[in-house]
């Protein structure tokens, strides 16, 4: 999944890039709130943390602006205040749920799981296919004898492949969902990720293949 931070503590900002990343999360971080509507409105997300007190626009504004435009992405508001009438106020504006700091980030994680399953209504946890699964809260790809616990990355490119089997998804889609959209990565990552899953669906015996299609993308498909 893909999470848009918008947080002018650079410290905190880079102690929830790191927390979120670490759970198996792509991460785009900004330090204003101009920036946080300009990648809201441009890029794809999953769910997005706003900090309501930013410089040039605050988390309220890039809110509504959001809403306004018909961005339906579930979003987080963090602030220092406590106070009722400012969580109010988030929530009247179209906020999914709101944290005040300091907060516990185990609390975090679970307030973004909870907003993504509400989005999408039922997300199983595990994604089946050929004769291997993949446990989303463990990370975990399974065969019948055996069973590898993924990185990162790798996580998240078999789980974009196994969601859409048979759907060619093109060095592109990857690299802007995972790497993202700052990221100084040379493209031919994507192709060296791809190497490792194929030697973990193999050595599974997974009855499965990652094909490539020349100028266009990537597979998943039932071995032949």
């Amino acid at each position: 999944m893909r999470i848009l931070i918008a947080e002018d503590e650079r410290e905190l900002s880079a102690a929830l890039v790191a927390m979120l990343e670490y759970n198996h999360y792509s991460v785009d971080a900004v330090f204003d709130g101009a920036d946080a509507l300009d990648y809201a409105l441009t890029e794809n997300y999953d769910a997005i943390i706003l900090d309501i007190m930013m410089p040039k626009k605050s988390g309220l504004e890039v809110l509504r602006e959001l809403r306004r435009s018909q961005v339906n992405t579930p979003i987080l508001m963090l602030t220092a205040k406590a106070e009722i009438s400012d969580r109010v106020a988030g929530l009247d504006a179209g906020a999914d749920d709101y944290l005040t700091k300091p907060f516990a980030m185990n609390e975090l994680l679970a307030r973004l799981r909870a907003m993504t399953r509400r989005r999408s209504e039922f997300s199983p946890n595990t994604l089946t296919m050929g004769r291997v699964t993949l446990n989303r809260a463990n990370f975990e790809l399974a065969g019948e004898k055996a069973s590898y616990r993924l990185g990162n990355k790798e996580f998240q490119m078999l789980e974009m492949l196994m969601a859409n089997p048979g759907r060619l998804i093109s060095t592109e889609q990857f690299m802007e969902r995972i790497w993202g959209y700052d990221s100084e990565a040379e493209v031919n990552v994507v192709w060296v990720y791809i190497s490792y899953l194929r030697k973990k669906l193999a050595a599974l015996d997974s009855g499965l293949e990652i094909r490539a299609t020349r100028g266009v993308g990537y597979s998943l498909e039932e071995a032949q």
